[in-house]
Formats: structure tokens, C-alpha cells, sequence
């Protein structure tokens, strides 16, 4: 089974959301990806759909955007 894939920028925001992720959806099924950490994953984040942080990506495509943590540009900035 293909994972989703959880993106996030670490501020205080996209942590709770990331727990809350991992205790509802479990850890074997999604892959955290924490921008401050793989920089280089922002553009595969941006081509999969997501504008803002933090978002799930399902395996199906669909983007998920979960409150609001901070934009694409605030992450790239």
C-alpha cells in the first residue's frame, strides 16, 4: 500500500498536526516529510498540489490542507 505523505515546516502548528496525523492514521502508513529538515522535497510539494503547510497528501493525489501553519512561499523564503 502506497503512503500519504504528511508535509510540514515545524512550527508549533504543524507539529500538533503531525501528531495528530501519526495517532489517526498510524506510522506505517505516512511518510513525514519536515521541510526545514529535506528542503529539497518543496518543489515535489508544490508539483503534488500543496499550498500551504501543514497539508497530507493521500495516495490518491488529493491534498489535504490542515489549519494553517504558513504558505509555500513563506516555506521557500
Amino acid at each position: 500500500m502506497k503512503k500519504s505523505i504528511f508535509y510540514h515546516a515545524g512550527c508549533p502548528v504543524c507539529v500538533s498536526a503531525e501528531q495528530d496525523i501519526l495517532e489517526l492514521v498510524g506510522t506505517d502508513n505516512v511518510e513525514i516529510v519536515h521541510f526545514g529538515e529535506s528542503k529539497s522535497r518543496i518543489a515535489e510539494a508544490e508539483k503534488a498540489g500543496v499550498k500551504s503547510v501543514p497539508a497530507l497528501v493521500t495516495p490518491n493525489g488529493n491534498v489535504l490542507h490542515i489549519n494553517y501553519g504558513a504558505s509555500m512561499a513563506d516555506v521557500k523564503a
